[in-house]
């Protein structure tokens, strides 16, 4: 703890650093040791900087993908596709669409038109 002079201390992982910088800080100024934070910030090897860049990253585009899948589910299920071909045309099950998309839209065109079938070009038609 550079910022104090004479603050010393020790550990032996990683997860206990801020416990014991806090501990150490608390003793050396007398005072409660929450009444002030603590950034343990470690140097990091290039190659943990490198990957932690890519898990978030990865993240990122977890989250993109989701948001791209809620919105295809529920126009595929408004244009009249079952949740079972929805679930196919996107690569998920029919139970992931239905939790993805309102029960509303589930229940949607289909049932009002009746029977469904596939035209030519695999949009809905009533029969």
């Amino acid at each position: 703890m550079p910022e104090i002079k004479g603050v010393f201390s020790q550990t032996r992982r990683l997860d206990q650093v801020e416990e014991m910088a806090r501990e150490a800080i608390a003793l050396m100024l007398d005072v409660d040791p929450h009444s002030f934070d603590v950034d343990v910030q470690p140097d990091l090897p290039q190659e943990v900087a490198r990957a932690r860049r890519a898990r978030s990253a990865l993240r990122k585009a977890e989250e993109s993908a989701e948001e791209a899948t809620v919105t295809a589910a529920r126009a595929l299920l408004e244009k009249g596709y079952t949740v079972r071909d929805a679930g196919t045309l996107l690569g998920i099950s029919p139970q992931r669409v239905s939790q993805l998309a309102p029960k509303k839209a589930a229940a949607g065109k289909v049932s009002k038109r009746g029977k469904a079938s596939f035209t030519q070009d695999h949009g809905i038609a009533a029969a």
